[in-house]
């Protein structure tokens, strides 16, 4: 009986099994199924006087792919000769084509090295994914086109200087902070990190001209009594139509499970940036999701709902893969972009986490000094560091000599407790390290 029952429950499996593959559809891409790219326009001259029309469409059919599909795309735009390795990547969902406006497009172009007024070659093509595993690729178009320079000079003559500040109350190493145009005449804006302390605003790095405030009521007095501050991150407005300032606690940052300090903070904070006015970071993320907020709070945050790029209030939680990104906030535009790339950062035992890492991320120079990379506001402890390439000791760079000249694998650097701020120059060979301590 035992023998039977066995028999007859192996042959109900068996059944199963074959039914099973039955009701199994293999699904395989069709092998001819192709993607061809359009360009609206083949040459284009970007100037920034245009910078908000629209200048070129790329556009293309969805393929048979031979079954139903829900395929999202992106497009690649890569120097010409490039293997899109390191393409701009522009995600569009399930859209099948983009209009680029002059300035977004010209940003793209500027991002991949192209150089300002000289005309150039750009490859474009469509990454068409269906899964992690199925993706397919458009033809290659050709875009000619000569990009403008987006660099912007919001300088001002006047700065803020004090005790509260990095050079204190003056020092050849450590200028004044900077105080921006804005787009009201004879309004000006610092964002700045400040300790406790005083601050006064000068013009020129020089005591000819300075104001104060003598009764504390926001007017600005000429020669008038040092102004009393807190340690914070601000944004300080001088008002030179009617002499007056305020300041605000202001900051933008990071958050996220793929930030460093999670969901609670605080956020990886973003710096802004008066070459372009937006907001840079360089942060390294593990896998996880992102928003952008204001303030560390969650009054004011952005999400991206439409995974385009475009900044949305309280918008859904962007998703990253972990990586090294630079990471742009354009408020004017409400438009953000992560842009994996090669960091480098400062470790050590003089260092905020050590030898371990993660390191403390040096930032570009966003302006004309191309291969220079900044820390500003580096607070060390008594004891070594070093600079590296990606929390990783594959690429790094010691002081044999202790001269400022940075060697491959070199001694450690030997630094004492204080807060810093430091300049890395790779832009010349060998590279230097300046390090000038705040006052």
């Amino acid at each position: 009986m035992k023998k039977i029952i066995n028999t007859s429950i192996l042959a109900l499996c068996a059944l199963l099994v074959f039914t099973a593959c039955d009701d199994v559809e293999l699904v395989q891409i069709d092998p001819n199924a192709n993607v061809t790219v359009m360009l609206s326009e083949t040459t284009v001259t970007l100037t920034e006087d245009t910078a908000t029309d629209n200048s070129v469409v790329v556009s293309w059919d969805e393929p048979d792919f031979g079954f139903n599909a829900a395929p999202t795309y992106n497009i690649l735009i890569d120097v010409e000769g490039g293997d899109f390795g390191n393409a701009q990547i522009i995600p569009v969902a399930t859209a099948t084509e983009k209009t680029f406006t002059v300035s977004e497009l010209n940003n793209k172009l500027l991002t991949l090295g192209l150089t300002p007024n000289a005309e150039d070659n750009v490859n474009i093509k469509i990454e068409v994914t269906l899964s992690d595993s199925q993706k397919i690729y458009s033809n290659t178009a050709i875009l000619t086109v000569t990009p403008y320079s987006s660099l912007l000079d919001l300088t001002s003559s006047w700065g803020l200087v004090g005790s509260a500040t990095p050079g204190a109350w003056g020092t050849e190493n450590i200028p004044d902070l900077p105080l921006y145009t804005t787009g009201s005449a004879g309004v000006l804006v610092a964002y700045v990190t400040l300790r406790d302390g005083e601050i006064k605003f000068r013009e020129n790095n020089e005591w000819i001209n300075d104001y104060g405030d003598t009764d504390a009521d926001g007017s600005l007095d000429a020669g008038g009594t040092n102004i009393t501050v807190t340690a914070g991150t601000y944004k300080i407005t001088m008002n030179l139509n009617d002499f007056t300032w305020s300041m605000e606690d202001y900051t933008w940052g990071l958050v996220g499970d793929a930030t460093t300090n999670a969901w609670d903070g605080p956020d990886m904070m973003l710096a802004y940036n008066p070459y372009q006015d937006n907001w840079k970071a360089v942060v390294t993320l593990g896998d996880g999701e992102i928003k952008f907020r204001f303030n560390n709070d969650w009054g004011l945050n952005y999400g991206d709902d439409g995974v385009d790029g475009t900044l949305d209030n309280n918008g859904t939680n962007i998703t990253v893969t972990a990586g090294h990104y630079l990471v742009t906030l354009d408020l004017n535009a409400l438009e953000y972009t992560l842009e994996p790339m090669d960091v480098w950062g400062l470790v050590g035992d003089g260092t905020v986490n050590a030898w371990d890492g993660p390191d403390q991320k040096f930032v570009p120079d966003f302006g004309i000094n191309e291969g220079t990379f900044y820390i500003k506001g580096a607070i060390l402890t008594n004891g070594f560091a070093k600079v590296r390439q990606n929390d990783a000791w594959a690429l790094n760079y010691g002081d044999d000599g202790n001269d400022g000249t940075l060697e491959v694998g070199g001694a450690d650097i030997p630094v004492t407790a204080g807060t810093y701020n430091i300049t890395v120059n790779f832009a010349i060979q060998p590279p230097t390290i300046t390090m000038y301590q705040w006052q």
